[in-house]
Parts: structure tokens; C-alpha cells; sequence
């Protein structure tokens, strides 16, 4: 590895913890299922929190 890429990986693994804890905190306050997306956001970023926001939480929800 580079010097540059070893340089990178703390910041990634921030990230991640980051998402994966807000995902974690999120999903419990709503009652959805907290384990499942804490981990999922470990995998990679940014997706996760996409889909949570647009399938879980629904936030561009059509006005009747």
C-alpha cells in the first residue's frame, strides 16, 4: 500500500462508525430494526443511509 492509502483508511473507518452509529441510534427512535442497519452501514458508504432515508423513512413521501 501507498502512503497516501494508508493515510486514507482512518478517515473511512470514521466515516463508517459514523453512519453505522447513526443509523443504529436512528432506526431504534423509529422502531425499525435497529442490528440490521447498524451493521449494514459497516459495509460500505454512502449507500446504506441512501436507501434508509429513501425506503425506510420515506422522506420524499407524496402529499394526497
Amino acid at each position: 500500500m501507498t502512503a497516501e492509502e494508508l493515510a486514507i483508511i482512518p478517515f473511512v473507518a470514521l466515516l463508517l462508525i459514523a453512519q453505522s452509529t447513526w443509523l443504529f441510534l436512528d432506526a431504534r427512535k423509529r422502531g425499525h430494526n435497529y442490528w440490521l442497519w447498524g451493521i449494514v452501514g459497516l459495509i460500505q458508504a454512502p449507500m446504506p443511509s441512501l436507501f434508509y432515508l429513501l425506503f425506510v423513512r420515506k422522506i420524499f413521501k407524496t402529499k394526497k
